[in-house]
């Protein structure tokens, strides 16, 4: 099989945390222009050592179980570069644009997080949440573009050093919908994230995702545990209230988040006034 070409400069890593994607993974890993490291959440269809076999420049991290988005902090650390480029086993940056994104990091030092314009399967379809992001209202200043106060995993690159500052994913909040406490950490600890349209991931979804009910509920799940872990009481009483509003999909994701509850309490730290008031500009309320 053709091996990518280190295009993208050496201090930038892919990282790719993945279960039970082993055909998928075949086909994204070798169109990554930097190191590749894996990290493998307890895969049960042989995808190690078929990445192994296929792909020995891959660096393959292979856990005992499933820890969700925490995998990507394992996968960070392994890295070690000064940039780490988040991919999922189903997206990668378009050819160049890696090396391009690491540039506009270098020249915006407080820049945390560059989220990328990602499109969507082989039609190349714009993702609506990158039209959401382009209307972000908050303050721009010196920014390579829109202000954000969250972003998406599969498309973000990151300053290790932000990453790491404010001590990456998670394993309470797992996955999915565990970029919220860590754009909320990142804001408070200073650090600024950014949509940058010149760049581009492609993500072609894979047909092994979970149904989107399942996927609605882990959604709930994480939302209401970051809520318990950094919102005031009354925005997590809010949350609760619209997850019990939402329907199913809220009321699962709610019995769903009840065991790590206490968890998220212990490590609950709420936003800072600033923050808040950027997440209700963000809803549209009244700061």
């Amino acid at each position: 099989m053709t091996q990518s070409l280190p295009a993208a400069p050496g201090d930038v890593t892919v990282v790719v945390a993945s279960r039970n994607r082993r055909a998928d993974l075949l086909t994204s890993l070798p169109r990554h222009e930097a190191p590749v490291v894996l990290v493998d959440n307890g895969s049960t269809d042989g995808t190690v050592d078929a990445v192994r076999a296929a792909h020995p420049e891959v660096t393959v991290l292979p856990l005992e179980r499933n820890v969700g988005a925490a995998a990507r902090t394992l996968g960070a650390a392994r890295a070690g570069t000064p940039f780490v480029a988040f991919a999922d086993d189903d997206s990668w940056w378009a050819p160049g644009d890696l090396a391009r994104a690491v540039e506009i990091m270098r020249a915006h030092p407080r820049l945390a997080v560059l989220n990328a314009r990602i499109l969507v399967g082989p039609e190349a379809r714009l993702d609506p949440v990158c039209a959401e992001m382009a209307r972000s209202p908050l303050p721009a200043d010196d920014l390579p573009g829109p202000a954000l106060l969250g972003f998406v995993a599969c498309a973000a690159l990151v300053r290790r050093e932000a990453f790491e500052e404010v001590g990456g994913f998670d394993a309470i909040v797992r996955f999915p919908g565990e970029e919220e406490r860590l754009a909320l950490d990142l804001a408070t600890a200073g650090w600024r994230m950014a949509y940058v349209d010149e760049v581009t991931i492609h993500h072609h979804p894979s047909p092994r995702r979970d149904d989107p009910g399942r996927r609605q509920a882990g959604i709930w799940r994480s939302r209401l545990l970051t809520a318990a872990m950094r919102l005031p009481a009354a925005d997590l009483a809010a949350v609760l209230a619209g997850a019990v509003r939402s329907g199913r999909a809220g009321r699962t994701g709610l019995l769903r988040a009840l065991p790590d509850v206490p968890a998220a309490l212990r490590h609950r730290r709420p936003i800072p006034p600033r923050v808040r008031a950027d997440l209700r500009l963000l809803a549209g309320e009244a700061a």
